[in-house]
């Protein structure tokens, strides 16, 4: 069985959690932007990382654009985001990204990290309007994201660990 794993990475966390699953796998690891779908049909497994941006997953557009050339495919995904597990966030996102042919592929999450210093500043701006509209509320109103916005402003964060990717791994492992 080969294996392919993709990824979508801007700071980092999503990128390491790619080398960490090709490592596990002893399987190849090609970033997105370099991705050839010839190429990836020749896998039987493929698994795809990308780091969560307003609700959208990095990298899912390859699966949707090239989804007719690789529907014969195992096909996994995973998320990557700073907030922690949130079983409603998770929902939502899976309903934004996998929608039509997409709706069957299994998406795993991932806790990121949070790195203000190596943001960009769109970024930084972006996330710092967000903290101002969540400030304005109560916080025992916030949904886990909020409070994981509001925890981690100012300063670095690393929550990656490699024990969330087992469930990916068994599932690719899986006949």
């Amino acid at each position: 069985m080969s294996i392919v794993v993709i990824y979508q990475s801007k700071y980092g966390a999503t990128k390491k959690y790619a080398q960490w699953l090709a490592e596990e796998l002893s399987c190849d690891l090609v970033e997105t932007k370099k991705a050839k779908v010839e190429q990836i049909a020749k896998y039987d497994v493929i698994i795809l990382g990308g780091g969560v941006y307003a609700s959208g997953i990095a990298g899912i557009s390859f699966l949707r654009k090239n989804f007719n050339k690789l529907k014969d495919k195992k096909i996994i995904t995973f998320a990557v985001g700073a907030s922690p597990y949130d079983k409603k966030a998770m929902n939502e996102l899976k309903e934004r990204n996998f929608k039509n042919e997409l709706k069957d592929i299994p998406c795993f999450y991932c806790r990121g990290a949070w790195k203000e210093d190596v943001m960009t500043w769109r970024d930084r701006t972006l996330c710092n309007l967000l903290k101002k509209s969540v400030a304005k509320k109560d916080p025992a109103t916030y949904e886990p994201w909020e409070t994981a916005l509001m925890e981690a402003s100012g300063s670095n964060f690393d929550w990656t660990d490699k024990e969330y990717l087992e469930q990916i791994i068994r599932y690719a492992l899986e006949r």
